[in-house]
């Protein structure tokens, strides 16, 4: 199991499953050949060659000149901070230089896989300007409380509604009842986003800006906090 989210990890890095397999091996017996590797892992010595030479032009396994050759692997961590520092290059270079992006309308857009998910709700997170109403379980804002303890460090209004203590000072929490897995978002009272998240690609959730969607969820959540309220005589904060 943890080799499997090694390999998966190492892939998020642009190698693929059997590039992965031969840097793990390098990464475990030191400096291997062509010959070494391919017995070691298992996949055929074209294979492992193929793979070797796509490590070195990557930056994540040096070439030692010999007769034969021999390849050791790159640490890890150098290997990933020289690959964020070239993505980040190429970010600002993208930045500067791509096409004026057109709006998408207000309509709805549907977000599919947990990661995807994740991203834009961070993204939501990142762009509130003052207010943020989130309806979610504690286990699943424990996995982006980071940043919405940024969010609420801008002094941007924060309510919770979830079914424990998050542990974040700076909200204003709403316990209830425990929470399925369903996620609900308002920012500015603009956009929401909402759906089902069990942390698998299967996951989908709808997003939109198109204004009655946003009142009925603004509308929704008021309910649940007066709820809420009538149930345990919490102070009213409504959106």
């Amino acid at each position: 199991m943890e080799e499997r989210n090694i390999l998966e990890s190492l892939m998020e890095f642009g190698m693929t499953r059997q590039e992965a397999s031969v840097y793990i091996c390098l990464y475990k017996n030191g400096e291997l050949t062509g010959y070494e590797a391919a017995k070691q892992t298992g996949i055929s010595r074209s294979n492992v060659y193929g793979g070797l030479s796509r490590l070195v032009d990557i930056g994540a396994a040096y070439r030692i000149e010999g007769n034969p050759s021999k390849y050791v692997a790159v640490a890890v961590d150098d290997f990933c901070r020289n690959k964020i520092r070239g993505l980040t290059e190429v970010k600002e270079y993208l930045i500067q230089n791509m096409p004026v992006m057109t709006e998408a309308s207000d309509g709805y857009i549907t977000v599919e896989g947990a990661a995807n998910i994740k991203n834009k709700i961070l993204a939501m997170l990142e762009s509130a300007k003052q207010r943020i109403y989130l309806s979610a379980p504690e286990n699943f804002i424990e996995k982006i409380k980071p940043e919405v303890e940024t969010a609420a460090a801008r002094k941007i209004k924060l309510v919770l509604i979830t079914d424990k203590d998050a542990g974040i000072r700076e909200a204003i929490q709403y316990l209830t009842e425990k929470k399925a897995n369903q996620i609900r978002l308002i920012i500015d009272s603009l956009y929401v986003l909402t759906g089902d998240v069990e942390g698998t690609r299967a996951d989908t959730c709808l997003y939109s800006g198109q204004k009655n969607f946003v009142n009925v969820f603004k509308e929704a959540l008021r309910n649940e906090i007066k709820l809420i309220e009538w149930t345990k005589g919490e102070k009213s904060n409504e959106p």
